[in-house]
């Protein structure tokens, strides 16, 4: 399988933080590369966003912004997002940011 699944949580509950974050990445049957992400606090819907990509590159670089962005949440909410599923595909983009 060419899917890019990557699933993120950011807990603290001494402040009431329950933050997800969710990436689904591949190619369609027509090619083209899309990005799937849903983001928001940890058991609710959330929100979705659907990208499209003319190539596999482009893809997995709009990836590793959105896990560069969550690396740094320690900075910006006071807790770390943490794996919870990643695809083989995912596990070098989550060491390549440090979140792995």
């Amino acid at each position: 399988m060419n899917d890019i699944l990557i699933e993120l949580h950011a807990r603290d509950p001494a402040n009431n933080r329950y933050r997800a974050w969710r990436v689904l990445a591949g190619a369609d049957l027509f090619g083209l590369w899309t990005a799937h992400v849903n983001f928001g606090r940890i058991g609710t819907v959330g929100r979705t966003m659907r990208h499209e990509f003319t190539c596999e590159a482009a893809a997995i670089a709009f990836v590793r912004r959105g896990l560069r962005r969550r690396a740094t949440a320690v900075r910006r909410l006071g807790v770390p997002y943490r794996p919870v599923e990643a695809s083989s595909r995912a596990d070098h983009l989550l060491t390549l940011t440090g979140l792995r």
